[in-house]
Formats: C-alpha cells, sequence, structure tokens
C-alpha cells in the first residue's frame, strides 16, 4: 500500500502494533457533510422551510467545505493518484463555479446550486473511494484531523478568487475566515445546521 504525503504534523509516538491515532478519517467525515449537504438541500426545496437562515447557513456549510477540501483532500489524492490529477483540477474549477453561485444566494438560484452541489458529491466522492484503496486507516485519520481543523478556520462566505491550492490557501483562507466570522457576529448570521430551527414535525 503506497503512503500518502501528509502534511506538515507534530510528531508521533513510534506505533505499535494496532496503534490507531484518534479522530475521525477523511472518508467518513467528507461522507457525512456530503449526506448532511444533500439533506439541506431536499429541507429548503421542501414546503416547510425557512429561506432566509437556511440559505445563510447552506452558504456557510459549503464555503467551509469546499476550503477544507482543496486544503488537504484534494492535494491528498493528486499525490497519491497521479492518473487523477485532471479529475482533481476539474472539481477545483468546478469548486469556484459552485462559490460563485453561491454569492448572494437566492431562492431562484437554489436549484443551480443544488445541481452543482450533487455534480460535487458525485465526484469527489468517486476520488475518495480511490483513495481509501491506497491510503492506510492511520493516514485517513490524520488528514481528517486535519481537515476538521481548516474547516473551522475557513471562511463563511464565498471567495472564489482566493488560491485554491496549498500553500497558499492554507495561509489565505483562514485569514479571510477570520473576517467572515467578525461579520457573522455583528450581523447574527446563522452558520451551522444547529442554528436553523428544526422543521415541523407531521402530526
Amino acid at each position: 500500500m503506497s503512503t500518502v504525503p501528509l502534511p506538515p504534523l507534530p510528531p508521533t509516538p513510534a506505533p505499535e502494533e494496532g496503534y490507531r491515532p484518534a479522530g475521525r478519517s477523511i472518508a467518513d467525515i467528507v461522507d457525512r457533510e456530503h449526506r448532511q449537504l444533500l439533506a439541506l438541500l431536499d429541507q429548503l426545496s421542501g414546503p416547510d422551510t425557512t429561506p432566509q437562515e437556511g440559505l445563510a447557513v447552506l452558504t456557510a456549510a459549503l464555503s467551509r467545505h469546499l476550503s477544507a477540501e482543496e486544503q488537504y483532500l484534494l492535494p491528498a489524492v493528486r499525490a497519491a493518484l497521479p492518473t487523477a490529477t485532471e479529475r482533481v483540477d476539474a472539481e477545483i474549477n468546478a469548486d469556484a463555479a459552485l462559490l460563485s453561485a453561491l454569492k448572494g444566494l437566492t431562492d431562484e438560484a437554489l436549484s443551480e446550486v443544488a445541481e452543482r452541489v450533487r455534480r460535487h458529491v458525485d465526484g469527489v466522492d468517486a476520488l475518495v473511494t480511490e483513495l481509501r484503496a491506497v491510503a492506510s486507516e492511520e493516514e485517513l485519520i490524520r488528514l481528517g484531523n486535519r481537515l476538521e481543523i481548516a474547516e473551522e478556520a475557513a471562511p463563511t462566505r464565498p471567495h472564489p478568487g482566493t488560491p485554491a491550492t496549498p500553500p497558499w490557501n492554507r495561509i489565505v483562507e483562514p485569514a479571510v475566515g477570520v473576517v467572515d466570522k467578525v461579520l457573522d457576529a455583528v450581523t447574527r448570521r446563522p452558520t451551522y445546521l444547529a442554528d436553523l430551527p428544526e422543521p415541523p414535525r407531521d402530526r
């Protein structure tokens, strides 16, 4: 099994037999987030929605998700799977188009965004499946840890013009994220799924 080139990480003790680092696999994290994004899109397309709050959360969730994937997942795929380089480039270009579509998102533009998100999920899921075949579980978990850290510092608004590949995106994105979070706090803008009211239940 080949080794996935990882970003610089703190040193770890010499692994013992059966050693498994703490955390979740990047594959499991991305799969869970993809399912959450698709579920949110279904909710926003239904009759019982909170459009403004829902659109704000969708925009923030996608902005964080795409930023973190471009910082850690896609570079790992590019390094581990040289034959997937063109597909990685295509995903980065598609991400930029999706971020552009998110700017000033309205109900009228939601169907276009939903279609772009579904294509994103299909394309990235296929790359993750191939990454799983060549990366160790330890590598996937360590990448997952970096992805989660990157998401917490990532922008919550679309910035399609920022760098999309390392090392510059790992420098610029957290700086842009700080500004976004200040604006979120000032405007009391919801940015997480937990910020949304629960949809009414059928009686």
